[in-house]
């Protein structure tokens, strides 16, 4: 049987809660991508160049460091990783999480939460990016996502 790791990143709460009723609905483990330092409201403010988000958007090369690890990262096939999506990207701890992890050999689904920017830049930012992983697909999801949405993007 196939063990699924729900990973996501939320700043703001919204992409915690699609990760969680996704977890749910198909029977997988939560894994929160937590920053060493949280981010404060002024930290994401985007309209201000000198915070902390627009600093590290504006720097490809930007790891912002991840306070936990998965341990058990080996006994999962399929990985799940959730976002919001900053600048139309994904956000830099992402690169963390994936650079920081072997994800080679598994099943590579991606979720953003965005009110309006479509997941496609970032997914293919990432599959561009790590050339060596399985990307499957990618979906943007809100907060009222239906579980049969969920079920028929994934399929698992």
């Amino acid at each position: 049987m196939s063990k699924i790791l729900v990973s996501y990143f939320s700043a703001s709460g919204i992409t915690r809660g699609v990760a969680s009723k996704i977890a749910t609905i198909i029977g997988g483990d939560l894994f929160e991508i937590e920053p060493v330092i949280k981010y404060t409201d002024e930290d994401l403010d985007w309209t201000n160049p000198e915070s902390r988000s627009s600093i590290e958007m504006n720097n490809s090369e930007s790891r912002p460091e991840i306070k936990n690890k998965v341990s058990n990262l080996d006994v999962y096939d399929t990985i799940l990783i959730g976002f919001p999506i900053w600048w139309d990207l994904t956000p830099t701890i992402i690169n963390t999480f994936i650079e920081e992890n072997n994800l080679e050999n598994k099943k590579i689904y991606v979720f953003a939460t965005s009110g309006s920017s479509s997941v496609d830049n970032s997914f293919n930012n990432l599959k561009n990016s790590y050339n060596n992983l399985n990307f499957i697909s990618a979906k943007r999801l809100s907060s009222n996502v239906s579980d049969s949405d969920i079920t028929n993007w994934l399929e698992i």
